[in-house]
């Protein structure tokens, strides 16, 4: 029975092109996962969207003299290119900045303040007297009240991961102005999290059992040190407008209208779709699914804040899983725009093929702690697994089929045990890579899969049909058809991995049906099957790449 699975997908802020630690911590696990659920033939709505209304936006609009609408725009048609690209393929990647996504997010608000969870207060804000407006908070960093880190942002510390007020910030500075900013009260809505914090300890008490350990811990350590209620207007004129009178100077807060686009999104997919209804069978349907994939520093939007407002609204569906991915470094540092410290994914794809990044960041997933990137890593994976182990096995076995056996599938004629041990191998593989796919054990389900390749180049090396079509034509096409059938069960496990190369290796096993319609399963192979002429799927790439690819860095 087909199930009902919404993949959501992080916001980026439109503010610069995608990077390695964006790619492998949310959009390619996302891609993976709702790939394999496509295959299996699940009812799949994979959904996100450029957030274009983040402070980080304005932050480079101002420095550039551009409107925060240039800016966004400009990297929202970046994204676009980069899945493309990437092979990254969402049902639908929309923007905050649509008519429908206001609309929602008004909706939204206005049901829960008629619910009771809204109400306003004035709050003290910090207020820059050289450029005379009070400052969102990712305009203003100081030390960290908690663990001292001097370049915690005034919404969140990325050291420790705690959110903050920008108040709280010990000896905080304009990032505009450079100015020590002034206290300053300033009417604002909040959010009643107080009054939500019994049902999300509920919620969260029950059923979480699949959640990855760091998500479940830090979401509860939060709500045992209590929950604040938390302003969600701003004085800014960059956003959605607040639906309630005299509030014309204000707009909703990024931080609140975001993960409302989850909801937006599906709402705008279905439609599309011409089934505007649709969308419900996501979001009120009590056997739909939904997983968040987010990094770890999103992890309080998504466990604490958005079930808070789904709470609070009512008639939602609330998170099946949000499996937070930790960090990905690049060559032992932290990722960054300003330092140049990162592989920009458009750059990427000027030179290189997208499966074997897409290869080398789930190789290396950062499922359960950090992980870190290196350019010669990515060669050594490259070279060594993805061209010498798989891409290897697939070459030679075709190569010599089509050349041996006129070009089709080959008559085994009665297997023997060595044969039927790689087939039943292969099934109990692909079943077993499903179900790591289904846990969102990503990397697991990859190593399963090379290790299945690895098996069948020992099957192979020891049949040797290279050797035996010299005197047991039988006994080399039997070799033959068994490795061709681990290559097609291996086509099928690897495809929400590497989609490009699966996609070509389908075509050259004779297949004319796509790998989603061959449905999740080994799809065996029939003896005269014709195949087609193969060309290598990777590119072995020289050691000299290594170095060319660092000097690139921090420039």
């Amino acid at each position: 029975m087909s199930e009902t699975i919404l993949v959501a997908v992080a916001w980026p802020y439109a503010n610069g092109p995608l990077h390695h630690g964006q790619l492998g911590g949310a959009y390619l696990p996302a891609d993976i996962f709702a790939r394999y659920h496509r295959i299996k033939g699940n009812r799949v709505a994979m959904v996100s969207g450029s957030d274009s209304h983040g402070t980080p936006i304005t932050v480079r609009a101002e420095a550039e003299g551009r409107s925060p609408l240039e800016v966004f725009q400009e990297f929202h048609e970046s994204f676009l290119e980069t899945w493309e690209g990437m092979g990254i393929q969402f049902d639908l990647f929309t923007s905050t900045d649509t008519q429908n996504h206001i609309d929602v997010t008004q909706d939204l608000f206005t049901r829960l303040l008629e619910n009771g969870y809204l109400y306003e207060a004035k709050q003290t804000l910090l207020y820059d007297p050289v450029d005379k407006r009070f400052l969102p908070d990712r305009y203003v960093e100081g030390t960290c009240p908690h663990c001292s880190y001097d370049a915690a942002r005034g919404d969140q510390c990325d050291n420790c991961g705690r959110q903050l007020d920008a108040v709280d910030l010990i000896d905080p500075r304009s990032k505009t102005s450079g100015a020590t900013p002034e206290q300053r009260e300033s009417e604002h809505f909040f959010l009643k999290l107080t009054d939500l914090a019994e049902p999300l300890e509920k919620w969260l008490s029950s059923g979480k059992e699949h959640w990855r350990k760091h998500v479940i811990n830090f979401t509860q350590g939060m709500l045992r040190e209590g929950l604040k209620d938390r302003s969600i207007t701003r004085d800014i004129q960059w956003g959605i407008e607040v639906p309630v009178e005299g509030y014309d100077d204000k707009r909703i807060y990024v931080w609140f209208e975001a993960v409302i686009g989850y909801l937006s999104a599906t709402i705008e997919w279905a439609e599309r779709q011409g089934e505007p209804e649709l969308w419900k069978e996501f979001w009120q349907n009590p056997e739909a699914k939904t997983y968040y994939f987010i990094g770890k520093d999103n992890v309080p939007f998504h466990t604490v804040i958005w079930p808070a407002i789904l709470l609070g609204a009512g008639g939602l569906d609330l998170p099946y899983d949000v499996p937070a991915n930790q960090y990905i470094t690049m060559s032992g540092s932290k990722a960054s725009t300003s330092q140049n410290w990162a592989v920009w994914i458009p750059d990427y794809l000027t030179r290189y093929d997208p499966d074997p990044l897409r290869y080398a960041l789930a190789a290396q997933m950062p499922e359960t702690s950090d992980s870190d990137f290196s350019w010669g890593e990515f060669h050594r994976r490259n070279n060594d697994e993805l061209v010498a182990t798989w891409g290897n096995l697939v070459n030679r076995v075709l190569t010599f089929t089509v050349r041996n056996f006129d070009g089709k599938v080959p008559e085994p004629g009665p297997l023997e045990a060595e044969d039927r041990q790689l087939l039943d191998r292969t099934q109990s593989a692909v079943d077993a890579i499903g179900e790591s796919i289904e846990g969102v054990h990503l990397r697991q389900g990859l190593q399963q899969a090379m290790a299945l390749a690895q098996e069948a180049n020992r099957y192979l090396d020891h049949s040797a049909p290279w050797q035996s079509i010299k005197t047991d034509r039988e006994a080399a096409g039997r070799s033959l058809y068994t490795a061709l059938n681990a290559i097609a069960g291996l086509r099928t496990a690897l495809a929400p991995y590497l989609p490009f190369t699966c996609a070509r290796l389908n075509e050259y096993l004779g297949e004319t049906a796509s790998i989603e319609e061959l449905g999740w399963q080994v799809h065996a192979l029939e003896p005269g099957t014709p195949l087609a002429t193969p060309s290598p799927l990777f590119t072995k790439l020289d050691s000299s790449m290594v170095a060319e690819e660092e000097a690139r860095l921090g420039g």
